[in-house]
């Protein structure tokens, strides 16, 4: 019996390293093409991206403006005090950035990983957009792929190479709740069983 309860707890240890290193390592910065990167909504601030959203929006538009991707997907809703949806105010930046209006689509309706995929898909199947790039910071990209993919999409995590977590500081409260969701959910399936 003790043999068995240090197998399971070598078990353990090795699972909770290993999806901590895929979460910290996620993504793919060497891209090839898509027709579209999805660009997940962060928060905007007064009509302006927050700096995380500004990031993702940095990387969306050098993958349109290097011809990796032919369309941009915005994503994100509003709160209830906010004037604008994130989507919108991405769609001011990204066309202040040189990206073409008719290439910009975007949903404005969601305030969660899974709602913005989601209906990102329904947006690009009126267009016929079949394969897509993520685009989100490094950590987050893991889960985010893994629901597109539950939601039958065709996709590739691109991590922002302008996050706006930088310091330790910042990246490990992001890391530890991205982890623990890994962590989790195993845990989580079993219960539901």
């Amino acid at each position: 019996m003790k043999r068995f309860v240090q197998i399971i707890l070598l078990l353990m240890i090795s699972y909770a390293l290993y999806t901590g290193y895929s979460v910290w390592t996620y993504g793919d910065e060497k891209v090839s093409e898509a027709d579209a990167a999805i660009v997940l909504g962060a928060a905007q601030w007064n009509g302006k991206p927050s700096p995380v959203f500004e990031g993702r929006l940095k990387q969306g538009i050098e993958l349109y403006k290097e011809g990796h991707v032919e369309y941009l997907i915005l994503t994100g809703g509003k709160s209830e005090q906010a004037a604008s949806s994130e989507a919108e105010v991405g769609k001011g930046y990204a066309m202040e950035h040189g990206v073409n209006e008719e290439d910009i689509l975007f949903e404005d309706q969601s305030l969660i990983t899974e709602d913005n995929l989601s209906n990102a898909k329904e947006v690009s199947d009126e267009k016929g957009i079949r394969s897509f790039f993520i685009v989100s910071d490094q950590f987050h990209l893991k889960r985010a792929v893994a629901m597109a993919k539950h939601l039958g999409m065709k996709v590739e995590g691109v991590p922002t190479q302008y996050s706006a977590y930088k310091s330790m500081e910042t990246k490990v409260p992001f890391f530890l709740r991205e982890w623990g969701y890994w962590m989790v959910q195993p845990v989580t399936k079993l219960i539901m069983l």
